[in-house]
């Protein structure tokens, strides 16, 4: 058996900043190398960042990223840390003037030592990739202190019968297999299950980098692992952080003869195996480091710094200063405030506190004593005058004048953003979205949604969870016990308009999170005539969702880059059967 000392560069970078990523990666590696490490590994597409989207359809952001892996290799040897092998993701083609791939490169001793390209492309969910990229077909193997290294990226590990199985022929001591992972709830128990998995098909140790960070709807989460070859965990780093996880492993010595070999895939592909010696010998024995697994968390704080996370990236990678937020009282604000204070801290969020001639007297108190709680910046607008004047010009009656100061309060929120530069958090939550209990450029209108995807049962869970925690609980009791009310006629309820969110969140689960239609709906036990009902206002609001702000993507299937639904269209799974 061979020791090498394996370092996961778990990071974050920031997409279309090919500079920036560059020197991350040499700063990232001088840790590895100040760690006595043998081979460091960043995450897939990490010159890039990922998903570039259409960027990478660009042959100057293609040229950009290969002049930088060229450019890094040089730069690693010229520091010093040339003798320290990297494995990068980045953007390659298939030739001059060809197709993206989605490539992964080794770099050593001043060169781009070893190319490869991710095999299978998934196009579910998040993921479009056959729109961009072109499959690759080589495996990249190369012995490094004795020690035979095999790469796979990201989906490759997640496909039956892929190049994990052309590793296990090909004998590899250690699988290293770059991440873009995006975060939803209990992915960390299925990616440690598949990691076990694939390691025993490999019949290896397998090592398994992922990015961490916000990139607009998508939070990456790290988690970044180790596992024997009986797939057994040895190491794991923590979750939503930034972190070196640095583990010393044995392993078998490599055997095969340099050179290629083809070898066919289940289905009907072929993968050309491809070696390389970068050092033959295995290094002396040294004592190894005690390896690292971090603690887990439970599902509310994952989902909680999720959040926390995906509102402070879009925040400091696109510039802003700040956030502005209407802080009515109610649950959905006060969480949605909290979130960005934990972001990116309270003297940076701007709460604006706009009472109407409907506001009830513990909407302002509960707002102000979240305020006080959390040391925000806040002022005091009212708009009662506001709406009056606008209806003096014209005539508004029901749902209308109701509308009418939704929109006053959305001006007024735009126009802040606009003199001071904040950017507007939206506050509104799945449940509301999802049945079109939002105001078009009103309380729909922003920035940024840091709720959107959280159903507003789970909205009430975060907040108990985050009173929970150590200090003094940030919400105001009376915001998470009192009745929901969007406060804009006499006495309104939200169950005025909406069923009880107990009951009305299961069944949205299974309607827009599992596809489930009508038939099935009624099958699993919802009330056939709430089904019609919530079908019809769901299916009727696809135009507000297509207009409403980004927000993190915590769930399965998330209104955005997941269900993509035409705005004229009419189906309508809302018939009894026949």
């Amino acid at each position: 058996m061979a020791q090498l000392r394996i370092a996961l560069a778990q990071t974050n970078p920031v997409v279309g900043d090919i500079t920036g990523n560059t020197d991350k990666l040499v700063e990232w590696t001088r840790r590895a190398a100040d760690r006595d490490a043998h081979l460091v590994v960043f995450p897939e597409l990490f010159l890039t960042g990922y998903p570039a989207e259409d960027l990478v359809l660009r042959s100057s952001f293609v040229e950009a990223s290969l002049s930088a892996l060229s450019a890094v290799a040089a730069r690693l040897a010229a520091d010093g840390l040339g003798g320290l092998p990297v494995v990068v993701g980045y953007l390659d083609r298939t030739g001059a003037g060809g197709r993206p791939l989605n490539a992964a490169g080794v770099l050593y001793e001043g060169e781009v030592a070893m190319r490869s390209a991710k095999h299978h492309l998934p196009n579910y969910g998040v993921f479009d990739e056959h729109r961009y990229f072109a499959r690759g077909n080589r495996l990249p193997i190369f012995r490094l202190h004795g020690v035979d290294v095999a790469i796979a990226i990201c989906e490759d590990l997640w496909q039956e019968g892929g190049p994990v199985s052309v590793v296990a022929e090909a004998g590899a001591g250690l699988l290293v297999v770059p991440n873009g992972s995006p975060y939803e709830t209990d992915k960390d128990d299925a990616r440690l299950e598949l990691c076990a998995r694939r390691a025993r098909e490999a019949g290896c140790a397998l090592a398994y980098v992922n990015m961490v960070g916000g990139q607009d709807e998508l939070v990456f989460d790290g988690d970044s692992l180790i596992v024997d070859a009986a797939g057994e965990l040895i190491s794991r780093a923590r979750r939503f952080e930034e972190e070196l996880l640095v583990t010393d492993l044995e392993l078998p010595g490599g055997t095969a003869e340099p050179g290629d070999l083809p070898i066919g895939l289940h289905d009907g592909s072929e993968i050309t195996v491809r070696r390389r010696v970068l050092s033959a010998a295995p290094v002396e024995p040294y004592r190894p480091e005690p390896p690292v697994i971090a603690e887990r968390l439970d599902d509310l704080a994952e989902i909680y710094q999720a959040l926390v996370l995906g509102v402070r990236d879009y925040v400091a990678k696109n510039g802003f200063r700040s956030v502005i937020l209407g802080l009515s009282g109610g649950i959905d604000s006060a969480l949605t405030a909290t979130i960005a204070a934990d972001a990116i801290g309270p003297s940076r969020v701007h709460a604006v506190l706009m009472p109407s001639r409907y506001s009830s007297d513990h909407s302002i108190t509960d707002a102000e004593e979240l305020v006080r709680r959390q040391g925000l910046n806040a002022r005091v607008v009212p708009i009662a005058d506001i709406v009056t004047a606008f209806e003096k010009e014209i005539e508004l009656s029901g749902l209308s004048a109701e509308n009418l100061q939704a929109r006053v309060r959305g001006m007024l929120l735009m126009s802040l953003s606009n003199e001071h530069g904040h950017l507007v958090l939206t506050t509104g939550n799945k449940s509301e979205l999802a049945t079109g209990y939002s105001t078009l450029y009103g309380d729909s209108a922003g920035g940024f949604a840091p709720i959107k995807d959280v159903l507003k049962s789970l909205v009430w869970k975060l907040a108990e969870w985050r009173n929970a925690q150590p200090g003094d609980p940030p919400i105001p009791e009376n915001s998470i016990t009192k009745e929901p009310s969007a406060e804009l006629r006499p006495d309104q309820l939200d169950t005025d308009s909406l069923p009880p969110y107990d009951v009305l969140d299961p069944l949205l689960r299974d309607y827009v999170e599992r596809d489930m239609g009508r038939d099935e709906l009624v099958a699993a036990g919802h009330d056939p005539g709430l089904v019609t009902r919530i079908l019809r206002l769901v299916d009727l609001a696809e135009y507000k969702r297509r207009q409403y702000p980004p927000g993190p993507k915590i769930t399965s299937k998330n209104f955005g880059r997941d269900r993509r639904l035409p705005i004229t269209n009419r189906w309508r799974d809302t018939h009894p059967p026949a």
